[in-house]
């Protein structure tokens, strides 16, 4: 008998095929095992359909992502320019008072009429962002959803009662949505 094991035509050795002789549960254990494996494999259509339900739900879950981050990305660029602009209005405040306070001789000045380029250039600009001026609320009924009532006065005549009879400071919106409040005088 030589030492050297020689495979058999079906893929065992020798040794192998004697161990099966002697020992018949050893061929019947590994058929068994084979049989368990194939039990616990899904069928093919099922695990399609596995594969298809998972790659489904990823590409709803990417679809989420991207709207999620486009969505905050927006939310970001307004927010920023929403403090832009609130940091801006008060500037414009400045010009406005300026105009209000300037002696009339001055007001056809060169100085003043390039003050006055100045402040249409970036109002229109402002207005191109978003940024609406709201009307002069001066006479109308008091609005707590518009206005911001600095103080009450009497009311210099009976129909200006619960109206406003000076607006301090105008209010603005960005889009929808009132970035500053008109500061009004309220009549009592």
């Amino acid at each position: 008998m030589s030492t050297e094991k020689e495979p058999m035509s079906n893929g065992a050795t020798a040794e192998d095929q004697n161990q099966t002789q002697e020992n018949p549960n050893l061929t019947a254990d590994s058929n068994s095992e084979e049989n368990t494996s194939e039990s616990t494999e899904k069928n093919p259509q099922e695990e399609i359909n596995a594969l298809n339900d998972k790659y489904i739900r990823l590409a709803a879950e990417f679809e989420n992502y991207k709207r999620r981050t486009t969505k905050e990305r927006v939310e970001l660029f307004s927010s920023a320019n929403r403090e832009l602009m609130t940091a801006l209005i008060p500037v414009l405040d400045d010009f406005e008072r300026a105009f209000k306070n300037t002696p009339e001789e001055e007001l056809n000045s060169e100085k003043v009429k390039g003050y006055q380029l100045i402040y249409n250039k970036m109002l229109e600009t402002m207005k191109q962002k978003g940024l609406k001026p709201m009307d002069d609320c001066t006479g109308k009924a008091f609005d707590a959803d518009e206005m911001d009532a600095i103080t009450r006065i009497p009311a210099p005549t009976e129909e200006l009662k619960s109206k406003v009879v000076d607006q301090i400071e105008r209010g603005y919106k960005l889009g929808d949505k009132i970035v500053r409040f008109a500061k009004v005088v309220v009549g009592e």
